[in-house]
């Protein structure tokens, strides 16, 4: 049974992977900003495992800091990170790109996990044991026209993530970048504002990833034998050549 602390874990990609690793019998400190959404989650799991959560943004260092130091004694080693919080806002050109949707995905996509990792990593290296899950993005691997601030942000999640496996290895602590590829979730609706008509059309005419997969992508990372560490992986659906190109039906 493992401690396992993850972030944007109210939806998505988080809450899926949240649910699946309870059912599995691991101890889930769920991360978010809102308190009844936490709430919630916190309830549905608490049927299967010991459940904490934690309120914050983790765009705000104090905050996390703060957050992470509250656990009790019982919560405060944590055997798995995963970084799942992040955003997408706007698709548009550069010329006509909003800062504040920058600031958004920089401070989200980037400062964020660095801020949580940071905090968490010290218990980590003291235990010499660990293993940090990054949710990058396969607009880490093609920048494509419109979106080139948030596969920046990406960009920099493979980065840190491999700078994290050259600090971390000598220390015990695996670390493993995953790449999804179009991924069913509120992701779109974010992106667009809360068009949910423009949202629907990004997964028109194909089945794209669900959630769950995902999360049973994070599963088999962190239940690999102790000798064994997938440092990366990409994950498509099957419609889905390269970031770029889906073949609609």
């Amino acid at each position: 049974m493992k401690t396992i602390l993850i972030t944007g874990a109210t939806s998505g990609i988080g809450k899926a992977t949240a649910g699946l690793l309870a059912k599995q019998g691991n101890r889930i400190i769920i991360c978010g900003r809102r308190s009844e959404i936490l709430e919630s989650v916190q309830l549905e799991l608490s049927e299967f495992t010991e459940v904490f959560s934690l309120k914050f943004d983790v765009r705000n260092l104090e905050e996390v800091e703060s957050a992470v130091n509250s656990l009790p004694e019982n919560w405060k080693s944590i055997d798995v990170l995963i970084n799942n919080a992040g955003n997408a806002h706007g698709l548009d050109p550069l010329s006509a790109g909003k800062t504040d949707d920058w600031d958004s995905m920089i401070d989200g996509n980037v400062k964020g996990l660095l801020y949580v990792s940071k905090t968490i990593i010290l218990g980590m290296k003291e235990r010499n044991s660990g293993h940090i899950v990054n949710i990058s993005s396969v607009a880490a691997r093609q920048t494509y026209a419109n979106g080139v601030v948030y596969c920046a942000t990406k960009k920099a999640v493979d980065v840190i993530s491999e700078g994290m496996r050259i600090e971390l290895t000598e220390f015990g602590i695996k670390v493993t970048n995953i790449q999804p590829g179009a991924v069913e979730t509120d992701f779109s609706i974010v992106r667009f504002k809360g068009d949910s008509e423009r949202a629907a059309t990004v997964y028109a005419g194909y089945e794209p990833l669900k959630a769950e997969d995902i999360a049973d992508s994070i599963a088999y990372c962190i239940n690999a034998p102790r000798h064994v560490c997938i440092s990366d992986m990409t994950i498509y659906p099957s419609a889905q050549a390269e970031p770029r190109t889906i073949y609609r039906k």
